[in-house]
């Protein structure tokens, strides 16, 4: 009786004829799928919430739509014809861009300033933090009409106290005068954007490295050498992300503006989103084309910004 040898390994991997067969998979049919499952459901959230929009949008600008928003038959490119026959569409696209620069450059600027402030160790630190919380926590539409409030021209504080101070003879309408409506609007978009902006910057801050700024006082730079050659370069991914965020929330910022002015008189103190908002009362299909324009002006900024800045560049 003869006794046979066990298959060696390489033996056991080989079919009849000594050809090579592939090993079984035991994976289950979930497990081939990946990462698949787990990442579907903020798949699904994008497409119905982000794509499905953008795509219901541009159809709507090539319909008619009565206002009672029963659609009558496509209107071809006639929205987009009309809107731009609109006189008062150029003024508000030049106000739509200055609200958007200033107010971001504003906000980042004394962003800067606070989060260099707050990475400082001073008595009272912790609770200034609290502090500046409040206005991210509070209402935007809120805060908007607080301060509208505080800005009317029979009963407002601002006026009372000028007055009694002597420093204005009589209430002044702010709101009423573009002139002055305009800049009181921007402080109120910049006093809400603070917090976010200074806490992603706080952020960017305090992962910067001890070691480095040991190493730059070794080398005999002063404060304002650090600051500007090691502080700021590695603040700039934090930065960046301030900026695109606030450009996009400053450029869709609808509640300040209809709250304090709603967009009047006229379309003096409008931007885009305010003009888009009213064109819905005549035209629903106009305004569905103004919606368009303002997703792609959004898109070209944040590009434009990005290309200046090379986000994508490493020093």
């Amino acid at each position: 009786m003869s006794l046979k040898a066990p298959p060696s390994p390489a033996d056991a991997g080989r079919g009849r004829g000594g050809r090579a067969t592939r090993p079984v998979s035991r994976r289950s049919g979930l497990a081939r799928l990946g990462p698949l499952p787990w990442i579907a459901p903020v798949i699904l959230l994008i497409l119905a919430v982000v794509v499905w929009p953008v795509v219901e949008l541009i159809r709507t600008s090539f319909l008619e739509v009565a206002i009672s928003g029963k659609v009558r038959g496509s209107a071809g490119t006639d929205n987009f014809k009309t809107l731009f026959e609109e006189s008062d569409l150029s003024s508000v696209l030049i106000w739509t861009v200055l609200w958007t620069v200033v107010v971001v450059s504003a906000t980042m600027l004394i962003s800067l300033g606070l989060a260099s402030l707050f990475n400082q160790k001073f008595p009272g630190r912790k609770i200034t933090r609290w502090a500046l919380i409040a206005p991210w926590a509070a209402s935007v539409l809120m805060t908007a009409i607080g301060f509208k409030w505080m800005l009317n021209q029979t009963a407002g504080v601002l006026n009372t106290l000028m007055v009694d101070i002597g420093l204005i003879d009589k209430p002044k309408d702010w709101l009423g005068d573009p002139g002055t409506a305009w800049p009181w609007m921007m402080a109120v978009a910049v006093f809400v954007s603070l917090p976010f902006t200074t806490y992603t910057l706080l952020a960017g801050l305090q992962t910067v490295p001890h070691d480095v700024y040991e190493a730059s006082r070794i080398d005999g730079a002063n404060t304002w050498q650090t600051y500007l050659r090691i502080t700021l370069p590695l603040l700039r991914p934090a930065f960046l992300v301030g900026v695109v965020i606030n450009l996009i929330n400053v450029f869709n910022s609808f509640p300040i503006i209809w709250a304090m002015t709603q967009g009047g008189p006229g379309y003096d103190t409008s931007t885009s989103m305010v003009f888009m908002y009213k064109l819905k009362e005549t035209d629903i299909g106009e305004s569905a084309a103004m919606s368009v324009v303002n997703f792609a002006m959004v898109v070209v900024l944040v590009l434009i910004f990005l290309k200046v800045s090379r986000w994508n560049e490493e020093d």
